[in-house]
């Protein structure tokens, strides 16, 4: 029943994420950007983004913070390795692991198709040039990143204050990060929701998988 919700969770987060795709390119469409760039719900974009200006200092730092979430993709990499060397077999490596390697590459992979194929481009030039916006890549990132790592710390940390102190930690530095981001300037506030929207309906995907995984081992034990 869990994992049923999840999944539909899920699948409701990224339709969610497909209809404000959709929208973003019909309503309220303008020539907001920089060298004539379109943006949608433009009037709200544009207040959006006077109100907040342009905090270059505050793009550098969650730039660099970015590396975190990647830091974090490393380890349960090689945590995965470990295991497979250990146990000698891909199959006999932790499901919920083999599935968050799946999950990382379908993060990574939406990452570079709106690269490839823009929706808009950011509020300002970096360095000179135009540079896709939608959905808030770091954004994307930090939010499909972190909450597997909490999911992860509930299922293997055994030390009651590591793993509360961990998972408060990743909720600090994920508001941080997005907060950071929306209000930096580089990016047009629609940005952020649908970035918002894409990770979380993936990462529901992601648990859900997880524990049908779960679910199956349990029988298959039982049996």
């Amino acid at each position: 029943m869990k994992c049923k919700k999840d999944l539909l969770t899920g699948i409701g987060l990224l339709c969610a994420f497909a209809l404000w795709t959709i929208l973003i390119t019909n309503v309220d469409v303008q020539a907001a950007g920089p060298e004539g760039t379109k943006v949608g719900f433009a009037s709200f974009n544009m207040w959006f983004h006077k109100l907040c200006g342009v905090h270059m200092t505050v793009y550098n730092i969650t730039d660099w913070l970015g590396l975190v979430p990647v830091f974090i993709c490393i380890v349960f990499g090689i945590l995965g390795l470990c295991q497979l060397i250990k146990r000698r077999s891909l199959i006999k490596v932790d499901a919920d692991i083999i599935l968050l390697g799946l999950y990382y590459v379908l993060v990574i992979f939406g990452y570079l198709f709106f690269e490839m194929v823009p929706i808009n481009y950011r509020p300002i030039l970096i360095n000179g040039f135009l540079e896709a916006s939608y959905p808030s890549s770091t954004t994307l990132l930090v939010l499909s990143v972190m909450p597997t790592l909490n999911f992860q710390i509930d299922r293997r940390a055994k030390n009651p204050t590591a793993k509360k102190t961990i998972k408060a930690l990743s909720v600090i530095f994920s508001a941080f990060m997005v907060i950071g981001r929306a209000t930096a300037g580089v990016h047009w506030a629609t940005d952020i929701i649908g970035a918002v929207l894409l990770s979380f309906g993936l990462f529901m995907l992601y648990k859900a998988a997880a524990t049908i995984a779960d679910e199956r081992k349990n029988k298959n034990g039982i049996q």
